[in-house]
């Protein structure tokens, strides 16, 4: 059982959430993108075994090395994206008083909007070879700790005065992740009724606060 979306607040809202990265992690996002948009469009037109670091390379005009200064293996060009340091900004911002999983549906939902207005092309591909190649596949389940999940935990245990390492803010921490998977795939997969993949997060969000009722 879903409830409502959580309160808009437009004006709190800039036009683009990673405008609020700093102008040197904006410049090198701008060459992170450039690659990874050469990357996919390859691996979208030859496969992804049948794309090799330096083609990717060569399509970017770039050096291998450079390649790995921002990617450290080929799964990464895949997996890898800068929404982290945003969600965990919105998240700050969200007023005190609000528990952890009510402060994210805010931040889902001014956050997704926005992703997928600009980059829905660009997940679709990410999500498509993180279902169907397996190395992809495993990168990503090796990285999501020191990721989201990892971004998660900190910015839970931040909020509810907990230690870092705390285990409560941990467990909530993967909760989450599983959650905004599950909506990720099933609206990939349009095994939903849900058309917004923001509805859909919001909806996995409010269940598991519930405390995922059957």
């Amino acid at each position: 059982m879903s409830t409502s979306l959580p309160e808009r607040h437009a004006a709190d809202r800039s036009d683009d959430p990673l405008d609020r990265l700093p102008l040197r992690e904006r410049k090198k996002l701008k060459t992170r993108r450039a690659i990874q948009q050469h990357a996919l469009r390859l691996f979208e037109s030859q496969g992804y075994d049948g794309t090799t670091v330096e083609q990717i390379a060569a399509a970017a005009e770039i050096s291998p090395s450079t390649f790995f200064r921002y990617f450290p293996t080929k799964e990464d060009v895949v997996i890898s994206d800068e929404y982290d340091p945003v969600m965990m900004d919105l998240f700050r911002r969200q007023p005190p008083e609000l528990p952890p999983i009510e402060a994210l549906r805010r931040v889902f939902d001014e956050l997704l909007p926005q992703m997928l207005a600009t980059d829905q092309d660009l997940l679709m591909a990410r999500l498509r070879l993180t279902s169907t190649v397996p190395s992809v596949r495993a990168r990503m389940i090796e990285a999501t700790r020191s990721g989201t999940q990892g971004a998660l935990k900190e910015v839970i245990a931040e909020r509810a005065g907990r230690r870092p390492d705390d285990l409560d803010a941990d467990a909530l921490a993967w909760a989450v992740t599983g959650v905004l998977m599950s909506a990720m795939y099933a609206w990939m997969d349009g095994a939903v009724a849900f058309e917004d993949m923001a509805e859909l997060v919001d909806h996995n969000l409010a269940f598991l606060a519930a405390g995922c009722p059957l």
